[in-house]
């Protein structure tokens, strides 16, 4: 007994017109398939490109500025330190040795806070004669001058400081306004 291997079932021979249609059809639906499997490919590696990118932006931030809140602090006490050194003339520092002695210290303190907040990419804003800046300034009061063009930063009230481009506090200015004509 011979065993009889059954065969595939053979489609209907068609019609030679028939059957490169059929192929060109398949040829067609498989590029488009594949055209839509490369573009999905394509948009996956650039937003994982895109993901990678934003997180490495997002890790340098955080180290750039994880020193925010103690760097504002610490410009608070040398604001503090430079009203200290202003609170002390020049007369009281030639009268007294010990007068003279701490504003001294206080001097090489300010010195010394400034050089290390310059080296920490702490800058000062002094905006005395600049055109106010909203973004970097706060103006506590206008003054009414013809010597100066209104909008103009006249005085200093307190410094501002920003940590490499991000602002920790504005400087609190007196800004020129018009004068009123007569």
């Amino acid at each position: 007994m011979t065993e009889e291997t059954p065969q595939e079932e053979l489609p209907e021979e068609t019609s030679a017109e028939q059957a490169p249609e059929t192929l060109e059809s398949q040829a067609a639906k498989y590029e488009e398939e594949l055209a839509k499997l490369k573009d999905m490919y394509l948009r996956a590696m650039a937003e994982t490109e895109n993901v990678r990118a934003r997180a490495k932006r997002d890790s340098e931030d955080t180290a750039k500025y994880a020193t925010t809140k103690f760097a504002r602090d610490m410009v608070s006490i040398l604001e503090n330190l430079v009203r200290a050194s202003a609170s002390i003339s020049a007369e009281a520092r030639e009268a007294s040795a010990v007068v003279k002695q701490v504003g001294d210290g206080i001097d090489m303190t300010i010195q010394e806070l400034s050089g290390i907040f310059e080296r920490n990419g702490i800058k000062r804003i002094d905006p005395i004669g600049e055109k106010f800046d909203h973004n970097f300034h706060q103006a506590v009061a206008s003054v009414e001058t013809v010597e100066a063009a209104p909008g103009t930063v006249l005085q200093v009230l307190q410094a501002g400081y920003v940590l490499h481009d991000r602002l920790l506090s504005p400087a609190m200015v007196t800004v020129a306004a018009q004068a009123k004509s007569a």
